[in-house]
């Protein structure tokens, strides 16, 4: 799970390096972000200078941004094989942040 994990950061920040209006949506922005998985695993990671830092195994105090959902669900998002709206859709994705993040982090997925 968490190199399946890293390989989406990585593609994230790749973009995020080369696509300008994603460089705007992110100037400023700083936000750490858990996720918590349903098998107990979690990892947390922190988006700062449009950049997500290494993924970290554990919690965090005080996310920004609480991701909710099983292994077998974010494997499928990390692959590709389920949408983001069809996962929140069928509650197999819980997403605790403001609306903005929400929509900010559907470009991670």
């Amino acid at each position: 799970m968490k190199e399946l994990l890293e390989r989406a950061v990585a593609k994230f920040n790749a973009r995020a390096q080369s696509d300008e209006k994603l460089k705007k949506e992110l100037d400023g922005i700083e936000r750490t972000v858990l996720l918590d998985l349903k098998d107990g695993t979690k990892y947390h990671f922190v988006l700062k200078d449009r950049q997500i830092g290494a993924v970290m195994d554990g919690a965090v105090g005080a996310p920004d941004v609480t991701i909710l959902s099983d292994p077998a669900t974010l494997t499928a998002l990390l692959k590709k094989e389920m949408g983001p709206m069809k996962a929140c859709a069928t509650q197999k994705l819980k997403i605790k942040a403001s609306l903005d993040d929400v929509l900010r982090l559907r470009k991670f997925f």
